[in-house]
Formats: C-alpha cells, structure tokens, sequence
C-alpha cells in the first residue's frame, strides 16, 4: 500500500472514530450524571441521612434524637411562598400528634441565617424544631434544589414519602396518619 493510501485510510478511521465519540459523549455524560444523581437522591425505604444542626440558641440538635418518632423533615425558605402556605398545618400537626411520638423538623435554607428566620418563627408561632440548613445536609438529602421539600420519616428512620414541592394538606395527613 502507498504512504499516500495509507495516509487517506488513517485519516478516516481517526474521522470516523472522531464521529462515533461526538455522538456516543453526549449519551455517556447523560448515563454517569444520572448514576451520580441517583447514588445521591433520597428515596423512599432508604434510611434517611443523620445530621446535627444548630437552633436559634446554638444547641446541637440532631435527626437521631428523634428516633423512635414519626418526622416530619420539612427544608423551608423565610421567602418561600409555598413553605408560608405548608407551615401552618405543620404547626397543627405538631399540636394534634406531638403526644403520639410525633414532631415536625424544621431546617431553613435562608442564606441569611437566624437574621432571617428568628423573626418569622416568632411571627408564625411556629411550634416546632428550626434548626438552620449547612451545605452537608443539603448535600446529604440529594442537593435540595425546590422548596418546600418534605420528608417523611417512618419510627424505624426510613423515608417513607419525598414531597418536593407544595404537597395538598390531606396528602400529608393521609401519609402521617398511616406512619402513626
């Protein structure tokens, strides 16, 4: 075979190779950030993440002080108009089930910490732990990237449901009636 054959036949193998990695890349980007999405992605019957977090009074507060406990695990906004319409019944629910091994968990995500939300949590009458969100607890539950998001946790620490979102109000009562 010639220099100049042999020269043409490489060029289109490396032209075709080039070709065929264009069009397989994309796919093979989608597969891994879909594998690294789900390793990390908290669904239900998985146990859910322990934390330790601060409240308003800097006491270290922990998931695992609540176990044995029906939690809600409900990760908020101050300026959340969604979370504004949630905590309400999560103040009653609070008040309703509390005596039956029952509590709601509240972690902000306000960047401007308990600036932010000591005045909210006064002006609410929230009745409920507020503990204040860190970047590993976000990354613990998956990246948190729409609020509200809830999860229910069952007595055992297993996540039974994933709101993310505005969930109805009889949707939470039906799911925390059945974990009670």
């Amino acid at each position: 075979m010639s220099p100049a054959r042999r020269y043409l036949l490489t060029g289109v193998v490396v032209a075709c190779a080039a070709i065929a990695m264009w069009l397989v890349w994309p796919l093979a980007m989608h597969k891994a950030a879909q594998a690294i999405i789900a390793a990390r992605e908290i669904t239900v019957t998985k146990g859910a993440p322990d934390f330790t977090l601060k409240n308003s009074v800097g006491k270290r507060v922990s998931l695992s002080d609540f176990k044995g406990k029906v939690v809600v695990l409900n990760f908020w906004a101050t300026w959340c108009g969604p979370c504004k319409t949630e905590i309400p019944w999560f103040e009653q629910f609070q008040q309703d089930w509390a005596a039956r091994g029952f509590t709601v968990l509240g972690v902000s995500m306000d960047e401007d910490g308990w600036k932010a939300i000591n005045p909210f949590v006064t002006e609410e009458h929230m009745n409920y732990p507020v503990l204040l969100a860190d970047e590993e607890v976000n990354q613990k539950y998956g990246g948190i990237d729409a609020l509200p998001t809830t999860f229910l946790i069952g007595r055992d620490g297993k996540v039974a449901f994933v709101h993310s979102g505005l969930a109805p109000r009889g949707e939470y009562e039906k799911e925390i009636r059945s974990l009670l």
